[in-house]
């Protein structure tokens, strides 16, 4: 077992309530377990601060959106709590697939495709359990993707794009 997987699978177990759906425990289980996976895959590579550094950003970003446009329509939940805008969760776990797809599974594309469809589960995840609307999810799913698949180039000799998936 892979020190991501293990990552991965300590995550599911320790973040799931009892009794919450299991939908969405499943989403935030992915929430951490996609962003944990992809941390791995970054210090086996020698990519950790690149990692770190968007990782930050990204979530930075995230907040204060939330702060932003609290209050606001667009922010407004289901349940109608405010904060919504955009999903947190979405973004954490489109940025982990995002990394992961791109840069450790550049080689391999149905293992991106299987983190695309962790993540996007994990929007989904959200809407089912009446957490954020479909436009919250989709707006967090891009923050997440644009911070997962970019790379600032810290310790290394660019800055590149990259979404893995080639086929």
């Amino acid at each position: 077992m892979s020190r991501a997987t293990a990552a991965c699978a300590a995550i599911c177990l320790l973040t799931a309530p009892a009794a919450a759906d299991p939908f969405e425990q499943f989403g935030t289980a992915m929430k951490y377990g996609l962003p944990l996976a992809a941390a791995a895959c970054a210090m086996d590579q020698d990519r950790l601060e690149d990692f770190a550094v968007r990782g930050i950003l990204q979530a930075a970003l995230v907040w204060g959106m939330k702060e932003f446009f609290d209050g606001q329509p667009v922010s407004r939940r289901p349940s109608g709590e405010g904060k919504g805008f955009p999903s947190g969760h979405a973004a954490a776990a489109f940025f982990g697939a995002a990394d992961l797809a791109g840069k450790c599974f550049d080689d391999r594309p149905e293992a991106g495709a299987l983190a695309y469809g962790a993540a996007g589960l994990t929007g989904w995840s959200r809407v089912h359990a009446g957490e954020h609307t479909p436009q919250q999810v989709w707006t967090g799913a891009l923050v997440g993707f644009t911070f997962g698949a970019a790379s600032f180039g810290i310790g290394t000799e660019g800055v590149s794009f990259s979404v893995g998936m080639r086929f």
